[in-house]
C-alpha cells in the first residue's frame, strides 16, 4: 500500500472510530439522564439537547471563519461509566489529530481532499449535512478535548477571559523573512522592510496575536491532600464533565451569555510594547524604551 492509501485509510478509521466512541458517550448520556447545565440553556431538557450538539459539532458552518471555533461552556455530573467514556473518546480525538498531522507531514497536498472524503464518507451519520449548511471537517472542534474533573469540588467559578493575548519574542532576521513571503511589490510592504532594515541587527521583537473571548473555569477542591494546589483554571470551551458520586452538579455560577464589552481587567504594568504595531502585516511590535 502506498503513502497516499496509507495515510488516508489511517484517517478514515481514526475518525471512524472518533464518530463512534462520541456516539457511544451520547448513548450513555441519554441512558442516565445526569444532571447537566449548558450555558444560554433555561431549563435542564434545552441543556441536555445544548450537550448532544455539542459533542457532535465537528462541522464548519457555510461562511465560517476558519480561525474560529463554536463555544459551549457547560457543565455535566457523570457516573463512572461516563466517566470511561469521557477518556476514550479524548483519546480517539489525539488519535485523529495525530492521523491528521501524519498527512500535513507527508502529503500536505492531500489534506484538502481528506477532509472533503471524511464530510462524504459519514453523510449517512450527518444525513442534516445539506439542510443545515454544513459544509466540511472543522479539524479544531473535531480534536479539542472535553475537560473532565474527578477531584471532589467545593465550587466552580466561570467568567469570561476578555483580555487574552499571546506574545511570541522574534528576531529581526524572522521578521524579515515573514515579510518577504508576502508580495514584496506592495508598497505597503515595501515600506514595512525598509523600516525593518533601519532597526539594529540584535533588536528583539514581539509578534501578537489578539485571542477571541473565551470562558475560564475556576475550579476549587474540596479536601485537597497537604502540598496540592487548592483551585485550578480551566479553558470552558466544552462542557465540564464532573465524576460526581451522588449525581449532583458542584455549586457554581452562571455567567453571562455574551463576553463583556469592554476589558475587564487592568493593563499589565509590565506591558512594554509599544501601542501601535511596528509591522502591522505581520502583527509585530517594538518593545518600549
Amino acid at each position: 500500500m502506498n503513502t497516499h492509501y496509507r495515510l488516508l485509510s489511517q484517517l478514515d478509521s481514526c475518525f471512524e472510530m472518533l464518530v463512534n466512541s462520541l456516539e457511544t458517550l451520547s448513548d450513555l448520556l441519554d441512558e442516565a439522564q445526569p444532571a447537566c447545565w449548558m450555558l444560554g440553556c433555561q431549563t435542564e431538557e434545552d441543556s441536555r439537547r445544548s450537550l448532544h450538539h455539542s459533542l457532535q459539532d465537528l462541522w464548519y458552518l457555510d461562511g465560517q471563519d476558519g480561525r474560529a471555533t463554536r463555544s459551549y461552556p457547560g457543565l455535566v455530573a457523570c457516573d463512572p461509566v461516563i466517566w470511561d467514556q469521557l477518556g476514550s473518546v479524548n483519546y480517539c480525538k489525539v488519535t485523529f489529530s495525530r492521523a491528521i498531522e501524519a498527512i500535513r507531514r507527508e502529503s500536505p497536498d492531500e489534506l484538502p481532499e481528506a477532509r472533503e472524503r471524511l464530510a462524504a464518507r459519514h453523510r449517512a451519520l450527518h444525513a442534516h449535512l445539506t439542510d443545515e449548511g454544513l459544509a466540511r471537517l472543522h479539524l479544531k472542534q473535531s480534536w479539542r478535548q472535553i475537560p473532565g474533573c474527578e477531584t471532589a469540588l467545593e465550587q466552580i467559578r466561570f467568567s469570561w477571559y476578555t483580555s487574552g493575548r499571546s506574545i511570541r519574542r522574534i528576531s529581526r532576521k524572522e521578521a524579515e523573512y515573514r515579510l518577504l513571503q508576502m508580495n514584496t511589490e506592495a508598497p505597503h510592504i515595501q515600506i514595512q522592510l525598509k523600516k525593518l532594515a533601519a532597526l539594529p541587527l540584535d533588536e528583539p521583537l514581539a509578534q501578537v496575536q489578539t485571542q477571541a473571548p473565551l470562558m475560564r473555569a475556576n475550579l476549587f477542591f474540596k479536601d485537597q491532600l497537604p502540598g496540592l494546589p487548592d483551585r485550578k483554571a480551566i479553558n470552558a470551551a466544552m462542557p465540564l464533565f464532573v465524576l460526581s458520586p451522588d449525581g449532583k452538579l458542584p455549586p457554581f455560577n452562571i455567567p453571562s451569555s455574551e463576553p463583556p464589552e469592554k476589558r475587564q481587567r487592568a493593563v499589565r504594568s509590565d506591558n512594554r510594547l509599544d501601542d501601535t504595531p511596528f509591522l502591522p502585516s505581520i502583527r509585530v511590535y517594538r518593545y518600549s524604551q
